[in-house]
């Protein structure tokens, strides 16, 4: 019984809780509703395009003439612009190369100058490195040959010291041969001590002092080349004043003998003692070409070879600027191409403790 009551209580409830959605669904199926989107939900439609007026149509084909005409002339004119560039560019190089050549003549002409003043070389050394012109000369005291050098590179020339060691010694040859030189002149005077020989005063080696700047006394100088290749020489009170000319390599001995195209006055103790004898003198040109004589003499006694006024003289005819007399005497050596030039006063080379090379 009391079950009965539950079932029957059950679909009552059940009934009542679903006669809303029964109702709904009535309501709908009986009412004619519509569901409608705005336009804005629909994307507009293309409209079908109208064809071109023919009249347009020819407008822009005559544009395009026109453009594809003005196009054609603008590339000519390109091209003729690019044309008269490649011409003028041709002709300025060709005025560039006739301006240089034009400012080498002068130089040219001074060369064969004063080469034409020592004669026809007897031999001639040439590389991208240096030019170097033998000549055999005769005066009337004395025979002497001259060795004018043209220096184009920095390692053109250097200044060795003898075995590459203070104290040390050996003839040009040997230094030529070892440094594997083309050439090779005596440098600076030496004093011997202690059973070795030590180059006399200030003395410089790649740009290095080997002893130390001393002053200039009893006429002494140093003479050498600079960073540029350039003769340097004179007398020096202090080292400043030789750093100054930025010194690459030079040597010492007595005395000057050129100044600025100029003999200067010699010694008295220079001029007697002595008199004649073999000498080594190194000039410079105003192009700063480099000149040396070496003049042969049989012995150091004063009766052979030449004297410091001659030796002016003929520096003075070359047309050097600066001169300077290098050691002389035994010491006097000219190597050439592999070969001693010079006929030295002792019967052979002396060996030295500096040395002035050259190379091709």
């Amino acid at each position: 019984m009391i079950t009965n009551l539950t079932v029957k209580s059950f679909n009552r409830t059940t009934l009542l809780a679903v006669a809303p959605f029964l109702g709904i669904m009535l309501w709908l199926l009986i009412s004619d509703i519509v569901v409608s989107l705005s336009k804005a939900a629909f994307p507009a439609a293309i409209a079908e395009q109208a064809p071109l007026d023919s009249a347009k149509v020819e407008e822009a084909s005559a544009g395009l003439d026109i453009a594809n005409l003005i196009a054609a002339e603008t590339r000519q004119s390109i091209q003729k612009q690019l044309k008269l560039y490649n011409q003028t560019n041709a002709e300025m190089a060709k005025i560039s190369s006739m301006a240089a050549s034009n400012a080498m003549k002068p130089l040219l002409i001074y060369d064969r100058n004063i080469t034409g003043k020592l004669g026809k070389p007897a031999s001639t050394i040439e590389s991208d490195k240096l030019r170097a012109q033998l000549f055999y000369k005769q005066a009337e005291n004395f025979k002497y040959y001259a060795l004018k050098v043209q220096l184009k590179s920095d390692r053109a020339m250097t200044m060795t010291l003898g075995k590459d060691s203070i104290g040390s010694s050996e003839t040009t040859l040997a230094a030529v041969k070892r440094h594997k030189a083309v050439a090779g002149v005596n440098a600076g005077g030496f004093a011997d001590g202690g059973g070795k020989r030590y180059p006399l005063s200030t003395t410089i080696v790649d740009g290095e002092y080997t002893g130390g700047f001393e002053a200039t006394y009893a006429d002494l100088f140093f003479v050498g080349l600079n960073d540029n290749n350039e003769l340097i020489g004179g007398k020096f009170n202090s080292r400043q004043q030789l750093d100054a000319k930025k010194p690459k390599f030079g040597a010492s001995f007595v005395p000057v003998l050129l100044r600025n195209g100029a003999p200067t006055k010699i010694p008295t103790k220079w001029q007697t003692s002595p008199k004649r004898a073999p000498r080594t003198v190194v000039a410079n040109y105003k192009d700063d070409q480099l000149l040396f004589l070496v003049v042969d003499g049989y012995n150091e006694s004063g009766s052979s070879g030449a004297t410091l006024g001659e030796l002016q003289l003929l520096l003075q005819r070359f047309g050097a600027v600066d001169g300077y007399n290098l050691d002389g005497g035994g010491s006097s050596s000219l190597v050439f191409n592999g070969r001693v030039i010079n006929n030295p006063s002792d019967g052979q080379l002396r060996k030295l403790p500096t040395h002035f090379l050259f190379f091709k």
